[in-house]
This record gives C-alpha cells, structure tokens and sequence, in this order.
C-alpha cells in the first residue's frame, strides 16, 4: 500500500477547458530562412508544412537543449510556431515600434479569441474545423535572431540592441511551437477549437 502524501501537498487540480477560436493568418518559410511569407493555405503532414523551413519529424539540438550536445538528432516538436495578434502588439509597445507582423518571427499561425495565448500549457490540442490537429509542445521563447529581424524590418537605428531588447521583452508573449498530431490543411478564417488539459503544479 502507498502513502498518500500530507494534505499540505496535495496539489490543487485545474479542470479541463475548452476555448473556440480562429485562424487569422496562415504563412510558412519555403525558403532557407525563418522569416515566413503570407499563404494560402497550410498542408500539415507529420513531419509539419510541407516545404517548410522547420518541417521534419526530427531536428537538430540547439541552445534550447543544453542537456544534449550540438547537433544531436531529437524529436521535432517545433514544426509549427503560433503567435496571438494581440501579445505581438504589447511586445511592439514596448520596444517602442510601430508593428511587428507575424512574418518576422517566423509564425505559421495567428490565432485570435484566446487570452493569454502563450500561456496556454503542454499537452493542448487544437482542433481546425477542416480536421487538422497540433499539440502544443511550449513556449516559443524569444531568441535574438528573431529579434534581430524584427528590428531591421522596423528600421531600428541599433539592430542589435533591438535584438537584445526583443529577447527580454517578449518573454511569456512569443507564442507557442507546436506539432502535427493529425494532418490535414489549415486555411485562414478557420474555426479552431482548444482544449486545454487537466493542470496542477508538482510539487514532490
């Protein structure tokens, strides 16, 4: 028989939600960039956009992954990256810049009709009416490569202090990366539905 654990510790159960939402925008890197380009439509496969710059079903470790070397082959869990029109504005507001579009930071999709987008946890599934589902894997942390787009395409007069600034202030409103649970093609104005999962905080 098991312990269970004092009543000071039990963890406090968050219950499953469902949220509806919509695709603003759907966009993907054909080339051997990042930044991505306005398509029309989105054919997810389960290696992600067919053609795209992060499509694979592994990928190589980066900085994001300091507990493999270098280059180790691992599963991909970023082949799609998912932005909120809105957290693009907030971080915009406060760099001091006009806009930042979707494009600049590599989106594939803005979503609308979620609060707090890039605090959506692990583990939610979205639903797009036309059959495709992606799997949240985390947040997309923002990196000075995609701040140092941003502040290009914005006409900053210091590119790197921009990139630096971006890294800092974007942090918890970059978005999401996600994976390709169950294919199929994904269009602008589309239906999505979230569900996000039973959550608690592990606390040992």
């Amino acid at each position: 028989m098991f312990d269970l654990p004092p009543a000071d510790r039990e963890a406090e159960i968050v219950p499953v939600r469902k949220l509806s939402a919509r695709v603003a925008g759907v966009f993907s890197a054909t080339g051997d960039h990042f930044e991505t380009h306005a398509a029309g439509e989105l054919v997810l496969g389960y290696d992600g956009i067919e053609g795209d710059f992060h499509a694979g079903i592994t990928r190589r470790a980066g900085g994001r992954e300091p507990w493999y070397p270098r280059g180790t082959e691992m599963r991909n869990a970023r082949q799609i990256s998912i932005v909120s029109a809105d957290e693009m504005v907030v971080v915009a507001g406060r760099m001091g810049i006009a806009a930042i579009e979707p494009e600049w930071v590599g989106a594939n999709l803005v979503v609308e009709g979620v609060p707090n987008l890039s605090m959506l946890p692990a583990g939610t599934l979205l639903f797009f009416k036309g059959g495709a589902t992606l799997k949240v894997d985390a947040q997309n942390h923002p990196c000075r490569y995609a701040g140092r787009l941003v502040a290009e395409r914005a006409g900053m007069a210091d590119p790197e202090a921009g990139a630096l600034a971006f890294a800092k202030l974007a942090k918890r409103l970059r978005g999401l990366v996600a994976w390709v649970e169950k294919p199929g093609t994904v269009r602008a104005g589309e239906a999505v539905s979230v569900r996000i999962p039973e959550q608690w905080i592990y606390r040992g």
